[in-house]
């Protein structure tokens, strides 16, 4: 398979990966329904950003030495289950409460969205499982420098989480619109990230 191949078909992949909704797209769907605009394209750059140090990680094979310690692998996968349970939990009482979608700006400082996305992203374990599992068969050394190769596949990742995750933020924001201050989209995504953060925690003990 030549070089052009194979980043198609990692495109492909990739896609059919970040497409399937899980704790990155829920995160930026929460930010989007309670902040608006800004706090939904905050979460996406967030996780761009984290996606990025994710392809780093596995250019210089953090994901080889994280496979050696399996039991450090569960205790990552465990850590970003319960903080995304965490956020999720927040967000179903403030659904629950007082919580407003917002369409004239974000609710929190687009920073503070930025980096609790950098760092949802980076807890993922459907992120660690792609890393140890599929990014290294895409690095060929018979196809030139690792780096090289890296960078490419790292751009293509970045360019389809900004496009998916993009368009969930301006599409959230436009349903919140005639949702108005029930607050219920937001408490129903709140209790799918709980679900989600106790099914990977209930995963990883059995593991």
């Amino acid at each position: 398979m030549n070089g052009s191949a194979t980043l198609w078909l990692y495109f492909l992949l990739v896609f059919g990966i970040i497409a399937l909704p899980g704790l990155d797209m829920a995160y930026v769907l929460a930010n989007a329904l309670t902040g608006g605009r800004g706090a939904g394209l905050a979460a996406v750059a967030g996780i761009v950003a984290g996606g990025a140090c994710h392809i780093a990680m596995g250019a210089l094979g953090v994901a080889t030495i994280v496979r050696l310690w399996p039991a450090l692998f569960n205790l990552l996968l465990v850590a970003g289950a319960a903080y995304i349970a965490w956020i999720g939990w927040q967000l179903a009482r403030a659904g629950a409460t007082t919580l407003k979608v917002r369409t004239d700006g974000p609710a929190r400082p687009p920073v503070s969205v930025f980096f609790k996305g950098m760092l949802t992203c980076l807890l993922n374990p459907k992120a660690y499982v792609f890393m140890l599992a599929v990014f290294p068969q895409f690095l060929k050394p018979a196809q030139g420098a690792i780096w090289a190769q890296a960078v490419a596949l790292g751009l293509i990742t970045a360019a389809t989480q900004a496009g998916i995750y993009g368009a969930v933020a301006l599409l959230a924001r436009r349903a919140g619109n005639s949702i108005g201050a029930s607050g219920l989209a937001a408490r129903a995504v709140g209790l799918l990230l709980v679900g989600t953060g106790v099914v990977t925690v209930f995963q990883g003990w059995q593991a």
